[in-house]
C-alpha cells in the first residue's frame, strides 16, 4: 500500500504534536511543511525534506493527502477552506474557528468540495477514554445521567491567546472546547442535541482571576443539557497551577467512571535537584512529580491521527465526536455559553 502523504501547516505545538503523531505510523510519509517561522527547526526535529513559507505553494507542489492544520485558531478558517478549494482532505485543530459564521463556511465548502474534514478532539482517542467507552457501552455504569469534565491550567503559552479576535475567547474556548466536544461524543453522538446552556465566566482584563492581559476569561465554567435529560458539566480555566488538570467524571444508575488523563501515570518520582520533565504546564518539577509515561499518545493525539489517516485510505467519513460537523457545535456551544454568561440567564436551543 502507499503511503499517505501529509503536510503541515504550523510549526509551534500543535504541529509539534502532530508530527510525533504521524511518524508513529508506518504508514504515513509527512512530505512538507509549511509556516512564516521556527521552519527549520520543526523540519530539522521531525526530518522534513521540503519546506514552504506560503501553504497554497505547498498545497499546489506537493498535492498531498491530508493536510493538518496546527496554526492559530484565527487562521484556521482560511487554511481550511484554502485547502479544500484545492481538492485536499483537512484536519483543522480546536476550536475549529474563531466565530460562528467561519466554522459554518468552512464546513460548507468542504461538503460543496467533496473533502473531507476531520476535527482534532484528541479526547475521543484517549486510551482511558476509549477504556470507558467500551465500558459504558457494556452497560457497566447503566443509563447515564451526570457527566463532569475539564481541563485547567496557568494560562496558554501562545502570545495570540490574549486576544479576542485571534483566539475568539478565552480560557473557556480554548481550553473547554475539549470537555465541550468530548460529551457531544458521549451523550450526543449526533443524535441528540444540546437544548439549554448556562455559563459564567470572569470578564477578561481586570475582571480576570490572574491573567489582567488577557482580553478574554480566564476562568469560564457551564452547564449543558440533553434532550434526553442527560446533564453536563464543563470548565476551563487558566488559574490552575501545578500542571495540566484534564479529568472526567461519568454518573449512571448502576455505577460511576473517575478518570484522571493527566496525573494518571503510574509513576511516583521524588527528586531534589529536579528532573527534566513530568507533564505539561508545571511550574517546576522538583520534590515529588508524577511524570507522564507518553503524553501523546496517553492523550489520545496518536490513535486520533491514525484514525484519520485510515479514513483516508478508506473513503471513510469520520465518526461524529470529531466531523466538521461537532467541530462547528462546539462553536456553537461555546458562543451560547458566552451569551448566557453576557445576559445572565440560560440560553435554550438545539445544537449538534
Amino acid at each position: 500500500m502507499a503511503k499517505v502523504r501529509v503536510a503541515i501547516v504550523g510549526s509551534r505545538f500543535a504541529a509539534d504534536i502532530h508530527c510525533d503523531a504521524y511518524t508513529r505510523n508506518s504508514n504515513v510519509e509527512i512530505v512538507a511543511i509549511a509556516a512564516l517561522d521556527n521552519l527549520d527547526a520543526i523540519a530539522k526535529k521531525w526530518g522534513i525534506r521540503t519546506t514552504y513559507e506560503d501553504y497554497n505553494q505547498m498545497f499546489a507542489v506537493e498535492c498531498p493527502d491530508l493536510v493538518s492544520v496546527c496554526v492559530p485558531n484565527f487562521l484556521h478558517h482560511e487554511v481550511v477552506i484554502a485547502a479544500s478549494n484545492a481538492g485536499l482532505n483537512v484536519v483543522c485543530e480546536k476550536p475549529l474557528a474563531t466565530t460562528v459564521e467561519d466554522g459554518r463556511e468552512m464546513l460548507e465548502v468542504c461538503e460543496r468540495n467533496r473533502t473531507r474534514l476531520f476535527y482534532a478532539e484528541d479526547w475521543c482517542f484517549s486510551p482511558t477514554i476509549m477504556r470507558m467507552d467500551a465500558l459504558i457501552k457494556e452497560g457497566g455504569i447503566g443509563k447515564l445521567f451526570y457527566a463532569k469534565a475539564k481541563e485547567t491550567h496557568n494560562g496558554s503559552h501562545s502570545p495570540f491567546a490574549k486576544t479576542l479576535k485571534m483566539c475568539g475567547g478565552g480560557s473557556f474556548i480554548h481550553l473547554a472546547v475539549h470537555p465541550i466536544g468530548y460529551l457531544l461524543h458521549l451523550l450526543g453522538r449526533g443524535e441528540n442535541p444540546v437544548v439549554e446552556v448556562s455559563g459564567h465566566m470572569t470578564g477578561g482584563l481586570d475582571r480576570n482571576f490572574v491573567h489582567k492581559d488577557f482580553e478574554g476569561e480566564d476562568f469560564g465554567i457551564g452547564m449543558m443539557r440533553f434532550g434526553n435529560g442527560e446533564v453536563g458539566f464543563v470548565e476551563g480555566n487558566y488559574i490552575t497551577v501545578g500542571g495540566m488538570d484534564d479529568t472526567v467524571e461519568i454518573y449512571g444508575a448502576e455505577g460511576v467512571l473517575k478518570a484522571d488523563l493527566t496525573f494518571g501515570s503510574n509513576i511516583q518520582c521524588y527528586s531534589r535537584k529536579g528532573i527534566s520533565y513530568s507533564i505539561e504546564k508545571t511550574d517546576h518539577n522538583l520534590g515529588w512529580t508524577r511524570p507522564a509515561v507518553d503524553e501523546f499518545y496517553g492523550l489520545g493525539y496518536v490513535n486520533e491521527m491514525s484514525y484519520f489517516v485510515d479514513c483516508v485510505v478508506r473513503k471513510e467519513e469520520p465518526m461524529y465526536g470529531v466531523s466538521g460537523r461537532a467541530g462547528l457545535a462546539c462553536v456553537q456551544l461555546v458562543d451560547a455559553f458566552y451569551e448566557s454568561h453576557k445576559c445572565g440567564r440560560r440560553i435554550t436551543g438545539s445544537w449538534m
